[in-house]
């Protein structure tokens, strides 16, 4: 795909600028990149002080379109005409000739030349879409006069075209002179509007899997909402798509007898239970803690991680967003930071609409994070004034956070863990007596269990099946069964699975070691420490309601299992990774140990 940059400027008012749609604050003067000794945790604040904040150095008249053109597809290859012309069909010597063919050369074969049209179907010409951003009115003039954009509409030279995304408010188009532009568009031309008028979060596979789990328990696998904009939506005249879905499923049965909630905090919502990319069922890394009705906290926010939000709690997301007060980043795994962005602007719409004070969120992470948030902030809008930067590596055996806004905490801590360079886990204990130990992604790891000790509750990746050890090390994951005896070595009251493989989009292969204080996450699932005898309780439904996708991953491993030789399972290139794994892991303790006794002689 070839992508050209279409440069927008907006007639604004004299000075040129604008203030920022999302951020009207400003950033700190000094990079949290690398805070000093006297400044850790960063100042942030909305009120008078704000001498100390750089404002974002991008033009704000300035928006970019994008012109993107798809590579042309290859017309197939036609075997039975090919077969007439005598070429050698079935033999090794026909590779090369289909290459070339299908690149549009001509071949002579056996002093005969055979041209692509003859065994060849038509190449299809890659289709140009094109992706719009009119932020406000102030852009409207300037899109719908750009030279470059109107060579794709109707009577133009370019080609014509198939897909226009506008990421463009409703003001915006309701404006004659938008929908105008529009409509010069041919009638072929897909208009994708993508705005707050979005009906709703949904896809329909996720939809469906929460409903077949509500009837299994209503209250731990609630129903999913809807989230709309109050805005009328515009009245456009062109094809248009908006996201929709309308549902068609029964109500859901009203809650059994017997099941009675227990204390209603600490809550934990499951938003994300899945690794390395999103997908229908599954959703990237992101658990919400509410500690109490005023407060919350996020473990991980991967990419999507506000849409589940609005799933879960439809239009009282806000509210929800109000709360969060802590924001922990595990490491620098796109599945686990990149919905933060997003997260973040919408807290603070969520504050500003619920007529509450803005404060900025305490976000624990690596430090390399701030090189994403500088840059972010430099180039594209203000975000620096959002957070107060706490570096996870100072919490390491628990260090103090700042009291004003976490006097729940006796104490919160990180350990460094077995996964990525500047990889974290984190554990913190209430006032009230519990405890919550969050394992981010690690293989087993000794830290972690001492920071965990005596857990209420352990949240704990369990990305691989039992049987792909090999795997687990190369990748630097855990398997189902080791995720549970970090539990059972740590004293963990209850154990919940967690970002499982999305080969396991549905539900994971149990293992032998599942017991009474085992459970597995599902996306959109709600417990409360009331709820763990219930847990264990809901496996054989589970199963039940999955069985044809847990027999089929059962005859994948019996296929594995069949092909590996007996007595081969650490020999060659796995034995390698496995002593590769155990010397880092040798490297990474003696690291530690210098990095102690360095800060105790300091």
């Amino acid at each position: 795909m070839t992508v050209h940059q279409v440069p927008i400027f907006a007639d604004l008012r004299p000075d040129g600028r604008k203030p920022s749609p999302k951020s009207a604050g400003s950033s700190p003067s000094r990079s949290p990149a690398s805070p000093g000794r006297d400044g850790v945790h960063g100042n942030s604040s909305r009120g008078d002080g704000r001498n100390d904040r750089r404002r974002a150095t991008r033009d704000n008249s300035l928006v970019v379109s994008f012109v993107c053109k798809l590579h042309p597809k290859k017309g197939n290859f036609l075997v039975s005409e090919a077969k007439a012309l005598g070429l050698p069909v079935g033999t090794a010597a026909i590779g090369p000739l289909i290459g070339a063919l299908k690149a549009g050369k001509s071949v002579t074969y056996e002093g005969r030349e055979i041209r692509p049209e003859q065994v060849c179907t038509p190449t299809d010409p890659g289709p140009v879409f094109i992706i719009v951003e009119c932020p406000s009115e102030e852009f409207v003039e300037a899109v719908c006069s750009n030279q470059q954009l109107s060579r794709y509409q109707t009577g133009a030279t370019e080609d014509l075209a198939a897909l226009v995304v506008h990421l463009t408010p409703e003001s915006v188009l309701s404006t004659d002179q938008y929908k105008r532009w529009m409509e010069r568009f041919p009638s072929t031309t897909e208009h994708l509007i993508l705005n707050e008028q979005v009906r709703t979060f949904h896809n329909v596979r996720s939809h469906k899997i929460q409903a077949q789990l509500n009837v299994i328990h209503p209250d731990i696998f609630p129903q999913l909402k809807s989230y709309q904009s109050t805005e009328a939506p515009a009245a456009l005249l062109v094809p248009t798509v908006r996201a929709e879905f309308f549902s068609s499923l029964t109500p859901p049965p009203p809650s059994p007898e017997g099941w009675k909630p227990g204390e209603k905090h600490p809550e934990v919502v499951f938003l994300g239970t899945g690794s390395a990319l999103p997908m229908k069922i599954r959703n990237v890394s992101g658990t919400l803690v509410n500690i109490s009705p005023s407060q919350s906290l996020l473990l991980d926010c991967g990419e999507g991680t506000f849409g589940q939000l609005c799933r879960h709690y439809g239009d009282a997301v806000d509210d929800a967003l109000s709360k969060i007060s802590t924001v922990f980043i595990s490491h620098m795994h796109a599945d686990h930071h990149t919905g933060l962005l997003m997260l973040l602007y919408q807290r603070e719409r969520a504050l500003t609409t619920l007529g509450k004070a803005f404060s900025p969120v305490y976000l624990v992470a690596p430090v390399q994070i701030m090189t994403w948030l500088n840059q972010y902030h430099d180039y594209c809008e203000e975000i620096l004034d959002h957070i107060n930067f706490i570096p996870n590596k100072v919490l390491v055996g628990g260090g103090e956070m700042p009291k004003q806004r976490t006097q729940s905490f006796i104490q919160f801590q990180t350990c460094t863990v077995r996964h990525c360079k500047n990889a974290y886990a984190c554990s913190f204990s209430h006032r009230s007596g519990w405890k919550l130990a969050f394992s981010g992604d690690t293989m087993p790891c000794d830290a972690f269990v001492h920071a965990g000790k005596n857990a209420t509750l352990l949240i704990h990746e369990a990305t691989l099946e039992d049987g792909l050890e090999e795997e687990a090390v190369e990748k630097r994951h855990s398997t189902t069964s080791q995720a549970i005896g970090i539990g059972m070595r740590m004293n963990a009251d209850f154990i919940v699975l967690n970002h499982f493989s999305q080969r396991y989009a549905k539900i994971p292969l149990f293992s032998g070691d599942f017991d009474d204080r085992v459970g597995i996450s599902f996306d959109h699932m709600r417990i409360c420490f009331g709820d763990f005898k219930t847990l264990p309780r809901l496996i054989p439904a589970l199963k039940t309601l999955f069985a044809e996708e847990i027999g089929e991953m059962e005859g994948r491993r019996e296929k594995r299992e069949l092909r590996q030789p007996r007595g081969s399972a650490f020999e060659g290139p796995a034995a390698a990774a496995v002593s590769r794994g155990a010397k880092r892991h040798q490297q990474e303790a003696a690291t530690r140990s210098d990095e102690t006794k360095r800060l105790k002689s300091s």
